[in-house]
């Protein structure tokens, strides 16, 4: 062998060298997203102890690897419209590949939709609340048709021509058919309300309802109307039934609409065409239209803005606890990269810069969740009147904040990855696009605050009740006060002045969550939410995550994150 040839040997083993893979972050995976997560633990505990073990079934399921996979598969391979049949039969269907379907089945046997619907005991919605959290961390567009059942129970049970639907919203085997509601185990709900002309003012609806006649249904009396329309988004259009709105006589009325009738024929609901959205890939978003669609009235004609709104206060919490669970998805995914990839001689998460950015996160994380876990305590107590006012004005609070704050943190998150974050096999990257949608679902942040105004405006008993809410922390930290000092201002001030909504509405939050950190969260925890989020404090805080300043010392930093990691 001549030196030639040995010469070309090193180099070939040289180059393979290089294809060894080392300093890659581990996957997120092989955790338990409830039993592992103190604020969640700690929640149950006072609320909801009766469902703890549901709950700690489904925290296993947010970590294991193949139900992660699934949840990518679902996003690569998007539903696809089915107008007609191979023989030229319209069928306005939806595919979807398997992996949605297994989703939907694990969301539905661990009653992600229904818990607070099927048992007696006393914190119902918060146990319901806190699965929902969880499942959002699995994947967000199978947490759209299960917020959407979680609601649309309300609707049901107060029409009882639908009594059937409400039986069957409760069921807990998931079954994709077009069989009619009295042979399905459970059913599937979508909402189909906003329109071209309109958009977010329902009172815009150009669809038209016209009395076909009355009937039994199921063992009840249902009147049937002829409804012609379009409708611009119409979610989940593979459902079951769905509720939706048309002008009778010119007044806004309240529908729901069977896919299938009751002879077992399919209703004429035509499905135009599939949203092609910049997020939420896994769940069909779509524009339908109405040609003689048969459909149930639900409440007295004239009154469906109102009966839609009595199922909006869940819709809007479920989005609130849904962002909150998308931000602790995306602060886990953030801590197991940096704390398993070095660089400059330590791990990324233990360089000062990047235990701020983190502890910052977690911060924000738990202010998020005990917040909407608050809401969820309120809806839990509608029969008191305290918690059925705080709850008119802190939900759509909640559903401001949140969801405005998820994109936010999403894009931290993905920073916290580097050029990682930006490829489609991370799920952060999936997360990033996900995150604003919540934030434009069931009323945009606008809409969020001019209900807050309108709330005030129209029952100052609700700015009573946040009082009554907050007042007893009163003392306790001067930086507290001032918080509550601020929004009592803003109060006043939005009151007379639309402009002033959104930071009124901020402040509500942020006291909010001031609050139930003080009464729940470690001191030092405390200490940055305050130190940094109140008013006129010297901890320099900037725009951006990380900017902590004096409000915070390395060591308590570290503190948080190592109480926020979930992961080994």
């Amino acid at each position: 062998m001549n030196d030639m040839s040995l010469g070309v040997r090193a180099e070939a083993a040289d180059r393979f060298g290089t294809h060894v893979v080392v300093n890659q972050a581990r996957p997120a995976i092989g955790f338990n997203a409830f039993a592992d997560d103190p604020v969640l633990v700690g929640a149950f505990a006072r609320a909801a102890p009766w469902a703890a073990d549901r709950c700690r079934v489904l925290g296993a399921v947010v970590g294991d690897e193949r139900v992660q996979d699934l949840a990518r598969l679902a996003n690569r391979h998007v539903p696809e419209l089915k107008s007609h049949d191979r023989f030229g039969n319209r069928i306005d269907w939806v595919e979807f590949h398997p992996s949605w379907h297994e989703l939907m089945s694990l969301a539905w046997q661990h009653e992600v939709p229904n818990l607070a619907w099927r048992v007696s005991e006393r914190g119902g919605h918060v146990a319901r609340a806190v699965l929902s959290y969880l499942w959002n961390q699995v994947e967000q567009g199978t947490a759209c048709p299960t917020g959407m059942a979680y609601a649309a129970y309300a609707g049901f049970v107060a029409e009882p021509a639908l009594a059937i639907w409400a039986e069957k919203s409760k069921g807990t085997v998931y079954e994709f058919s077009r069989r009619e509601v009295g042979a399905k185990p459970s059913v599937v709900i979508g909402y189909a309300m906003t329109e071209k002309q309109g958009g977010s003012d329902l009172r815009q609806t150009q669809t038209i309802g016209r009395f076909s006649h009355s009937d039994r249904y199921h063992g009840a009396t249902a009147h049937w109307y002829e409804l012609t329309g379009h409708k611009w988004f119409c979610s989940v259009p593979q459902s079951d039934g769905f509720f939706t709105l048309a002008k009778v006589d010119g007044e806004v009325t309240c529908f729901f609409l069977p896919r299938t009738l009751p002879d077992g024929g399919f209703n004429r609901f035509l499905v135009q065409r599939l949203k092609d959205k910049a997020g939420n890939r896994s769940n069909a978003s779509s524009e339908v239209e109405y040609a003689g669609t048969m459909a149930i009235r639900v409440g007295a004609e004239g009154r469906g803005i109102r009966e839609i709104l009595s199922h909006a206060h869940l819709t809007r919490l479920d989005f609130a606890i849904g962002s909150a669970g998308l931000m602790r998805q995306a602060l886990t995914l953030a801590i197991q990269h940096t704390s398993t990839r070095g660089a400059f001689g330590a791990s990324i998460a233990e360089r000062p810069m990047m235990t701020s950015v983190l502890a910052d996160m977690a911060v924000e994380v738990e202010a998020a969740t005990l917040m909407a876990l608050r809401v969820a305590r309120a809806t839990d107590a509608l029969d008191d009147e305290q918690e059925r006012l705080l709850a008119r004005l802190s939900t759509p609070a909640a559903k401001y904040f949140n969801c405005s704050r998820a994109p936010a943190l999403a894009f931290e998150a993905l920073q916290c990855h580097g050029g990682n974050g930006f490829i489609e096999e991370n799920p952060i990257a999936r997360l990033y696009r996900e995150a604003p949608l919540n934030s434009v679902w069931e009323g945009t942040a606008n809409m969020m605050c001019m209900d807050v105004r309108r709330a005030v405006l129209r029952d100052p008993r609700t700015v009573d009740a946040l009082r009554d809410e907050l007042q007893p922390l009163r003392g306790q930290d001067r930086r507290f006060d001032a918080l509550v000092d601020q929004m009592e201002r803003l109060l006043r001030e939005a009151a007379a002045e639309e402009f002033l909504a959104r930071p009124m509405t901020e402040a509500v939050a942020r006291a909010l969550q001031g609050a139930e950190l003080l009464r729940h969260a470690p001191t030092q925890v405390v200490d940055v939410f305050l130190g940094t989020r109140a008013v006129a404090m010297p901890g320099a805080w900037g725009a951006h995550f990380g900017t902590l300043g004096t409000a915070a010392s390395a060591a308590a930093a570290r503190t948080i994150v190592r109480r926020a990691t979930v992961c080994g």
